[in-house]
């Protein structure tokens, strides 16, 4: 089974963000969102986000009370 690609967009609407606080994510290197591929060479390739890594982070985030 293929593992989907979400476009930032679509990723932002799966995880309930705003594509810019995706973007604010990923320029501040904070190791805070998700992983991401970047598709295309240089500086405007297109960024995308696997479902899986997507579904991982979720997973990492789940709280258990005490």
């Amino acid at each position: 089974m293929a593992d989907p690609v979400l476009h930032e967009r679509a990723a932002a609407t799966y995880l309930a963000v705003s594509p810019h606080t995706l973007r604010d994510w990923r320029s501040k290197r904070c190791q805070c969102g998700p992983r991401y591929v970047k598709l295309g060479p240089g500086k405007n390739s297109r960024v995308a986000y696997r479902q899986s890594d997507l579904d991982a982070w979720i997973a990492a985030r789940v709280k258990v009370p005490a």
